[in-house]
């Protein structure tokens, strides 16, 4: 089994792409050991000393650490990933909730419905998939007063470009397709 390491923008987090599908549905942030009960392999990355944070995208995972140089941490990351694919074990625990994650309550007035709905699609045609490329994951959380409301995750979640990102990229190209979009910002 080969896998693959990619870089992301933030330093803390690689990305790690198995070669094969790792969540089918949704995604999966775990931000620490207490939520990686979900997942054998995200409880066996855990215990891996200066692991942060493991994100499950459709087909990678990214992995985060504390502090101090992924040479260090790289290999163990591999071969807890290796090992877990290898097993056969399951992605997710029986006792999982197999269900999206919620990030709570969308809020938006229901005269905005419809700019709602063309926010919505613009961020799952344009801009998930790039923000997926980067080992993360981005969702609509609200619309209020012309400010647009966004959930970053996995590398996206603490990166130190991520607030270029949602201000430059998103920002812009949700300002050029709604004109109701004044800004954007993060929850």
């Amino acid at each position: 089994m080969f896998i693959q390491t990619e870089a992301t923008p933030n330093p803390a987090t690689l990305k790690f792409l198995p070669g094969r599908p790792v969540m089918r549905l949704g995604t999966l942030d775990i931000r620490e050991a207490d939520g990686a009960k979900k997942s054998p392999l995200a409880e066996a990355l855990f215990a891996l000393e200066g692991v942060s944070g493991v994100f499950f995208g459709s087909d990678f995972i990214s992995v985060t650490r504390q502090q101090g140089d992924w040479q260090d941490i790289k290999p163990a990351v591999l071969g807890a990933i290796m090992e877990h694919y290898l097993s056969g074990a399951p992605l997710l625990t029986d006792e999982a909730d197999l269900q999206p994650q919620n990030d709570g309550e969308e809020f938006y007035a229901e005269a905005d419905a419809h700019t709602v709905a063309t926010i919505k699609q613009l961020i799952e045609s344009h801009v998930r998939p790039a923000v997926a490329k980067d080992g993360g994951d981005i969702k609509f959380r609200g619309f209020r007063e012309g400010t647009v409301y966004l959930a970053m995750k996995g590398s996206c979640s603490g990166c130190p470009s991520s607030s270029a990102t949602l201000r430059h990229g998103v920002q812009n190209l949700l300002k050029h397709y709604v004109p109701e979009v004044v800004s954007v910002e993060q929850i």
